[in-house]
């Protein structure tokens, strides 16, 4: 599945849980996460949460945006087994 926002297209490349909602995230997204390689959105209590991230190599990343720690940043910072999903940005 693609979708697209601020004429950027992105993959849908994760959907733990059925956590991708279109409608929620077209309203939840800005132009702040333009400049990220992979949008990650989780569900807590009742409100979508989004974070973006980069690919390793990318020349903006840093330790807390690195697409390497996703795994550690869901489970130190997503409720447990919360809804997720993953979305990359396509180029």
């Amino acid at each position: 599945m693609n979708i697209e926002s601020n004429g950027f297209k992105y993959e849908l490349v994760k959907n733990y849980r059925e956590g991708f909602d279109k409608d929620a995230f077209l309203e939840r997204v800005t132009e702040y996460f333009d400049e990220y390689d992979y949008i990650f959105g989780d569900w807590a209590y009742g409100k979508l949460r989004l974070k973006g991230f980069n690919e390793s190599k990318n020349k903006n990343t840093t330790k807390i945006n690195d697409i390497a720690i996703l795994d550690d940043y869901i489970k130190n910072n997503c409720a447990y087994d919360c809804k997720y999903f993953l979305l990359k940005k396509i180029k």
